[in-house]
Parts: C-alpha cells; sequence; structure tokens
C-alpha cells in the first residue's frame, strides 16, 4: 500500500518536493485540454518526478460527462490522448475517467458506453475510471475498464475489492494547496518521466567445445546466432569428411 494525493493546483517542484517529503509516494493530475487551469503540463511531470513521485492520469472536464455516453466518450478519449502524447507519458500507463457524481443504475449503460468509446480512442493506454462503490461495482463486472479508482463518496461505507486507489479523504491541506488523500493497492497505472532503459541483447548462447557433426567429433568455440551454430567452416568440413585445401597466400579455402 502507498499514500497519493490528488489535486486541482499544479503542482511546482517546491511543492512537489514538499508533498513528497510528507510521505506521499504519488500525485494524480488532471490530463485536459489548454485553457483549464488544473490541467496537467510536462514541466508539472518533470518535477513530479524529480520529486520521487509516480503520476496517475485522471481526465475530467465536468462531473457528469459519462451521461453523455458514446459521444462524449469519444470527445473525452481523444482530447485525453492528444494530452498524454504531449506530455510524453508512457503508452502501457493507465488514463482514469472521471464518473464524479452519485452514478444511479439508470446510468449505467451510458457510463460503459462512454468509457468503451473512450478507451477506442486511448490506443496503447489502459482505461480506468474513477467513480463511487457502486460504480467501481458495475464497472468491473461488465469488464468496461481496467484500472479501478473509488472515493468514499456516495459509497455510504462500502469499499470495492477492486479498487486500485482509494480516496478516503476530500478537502484537506498539504504543502499550501488543497488536496484529497488517496491510498492505493497495486496495479495503479501510474508513471513517470523517466526514460525507459532500451533492453539489452542477449550475450550470445556459447555451446560446448565438443559439437556432434555427421557423426563425427569436431573441436569448436562456436555459438549460436539467430538459432543457428557459428563454427569454423574447417572444422565443420573436417568433421563431414570434405577434403579441402587452404591457399595462404590468397587466404581462400578450396574444396578437392
Amino acid at each position: 500500500m502507498s499514500k497519493g494525493i490528488d489535486c486541482a493546483t499544479p503542482l511546482t517542484p517546491k511543492t512537489a518536493a514538499a508533498v513528497a517529503a510528507a510521505g506521499y509516494q504519488w500525485a494524480a493530475r488532471y490530463l485536459v485540454p489548454a485553457g483549464y487551469s488544473k490541467r496537467l503540463a510536462r514541466a508539472e511531470a518533470v518535477a513530479i518526478t524529480a520529486a520521487g513521485m509516480q503520476i496517475v492520469s485522471v481526465y475530467e472536464t465536468t462531473a457528469n460527462r459519462p451521461q453523455g455516453g458514446a459521444l462524449n466518450g469519444k470527445k473525452d478519449g481523444a482530447a485525453a490522448y492528444l494530452e498524454a502524447r504531449a506530455i510524453e507519458q508512457p503508452i502501457g500507463s493507465a488514463i482514469y475517467f472521471a464518473v464524479d457524481y452519485d452514478a444511479q443504475p439508470k446510468d449505467y449503460d451510458l457510463i460503459e458506453d462512454y468509457l468503451r468509446e473512450a478507451a477506442s480512442e486511448i490506443p496503447g493506454y489502459q482505461v480506468g475510471v474513477y467513480g463511487s462503490y457502486a460504480v467501481i461495482e458495475e464497472m468491473a463486472k461488465r469488464g468496461a475498464a481496467k484500472h479501478f479508482w473509488q472515493t468514499y463518496a456516495w459509497s455510504r461505507g462500502k469499499r470495492s475489492a477492486h479498487a486500485n486507489l482509494y480516496q478516503y479523504k476530500n478537502d484537506t491541506r498539504l504543502a499550501g494547496i488543497g488536496v484529497d488523500l488517496n491510498k492505493s493497492y497495486g496495479s495503479e497505472g501510474w508513471w513517470n518521466t523517466k526514460p525507459i532503459a532500451a533492453p539489452q541483447p542477449a550475450a550470445p548462447e556459447i555451446v560446448p567445445k565438443v559439437v556432434r557433426l555427421v557423426g563425427n567429433e569436431v573441436i569448436t568455440t562456436g555459438e549460436i546466432v539467430d538459432g543457428r551454430l557459428v563454427a569454423p567452416i574447417a572444422d565443420v568440413l573436417k568433421a563431414a569428411g570434405v577434403p579441402f585445401t587452404y591457399d595462404n597466400d590468397t587466404k581462400k579455402l578450396y574444396l578437392l
């Protein structure tokens, strides 16, 4: 379990460092278009990472956008994708879409349509949902999201076992700004701005010095490259019983 915050106020290097010093390991910030003061920018993401914290991306412009169903999901997903690419959010991480109201059963089909359409607009990213206990439970049952962030609001004291993140307190002060407090339980889908190390090529497989060819033995220090044995040709020809001669002047091998 780790502690985190979410806030509508952009973090500066100073406030990010203060939040981290207070024992918080991640910060959830808004992946929304230009014009919104709560928008997460690349420079802020760098500052959060430099403070030693992870980042959780959440998309929310207005609280009841999911009531607009697939149409709003398509628009919001496309907008979230543009922002994620602009701030260089790594592919494979999550974008949460907020259901920030007391959703009722009559809303569930619309919320599912919203999330599925949003997911289709964020290729390479995982779709997450923020909402009440009922929303988390229902969207998990329907398979409409991969990551789940539950708020205690409207949850009536219930906690979902599906929750990767859990928001347990709103409207508190930390580092001079208003924040909400959270806990996380794994598979958060968070990210940071550290470069992803390129995979190192595997070392060549060294084969034993004794290699059997055509029923005979040949001494070689060959290696396996792309599934093939690379070995001295002279040793291979000897093992196969093929006569040959070597011209020291031309440095070439000739079959007899």
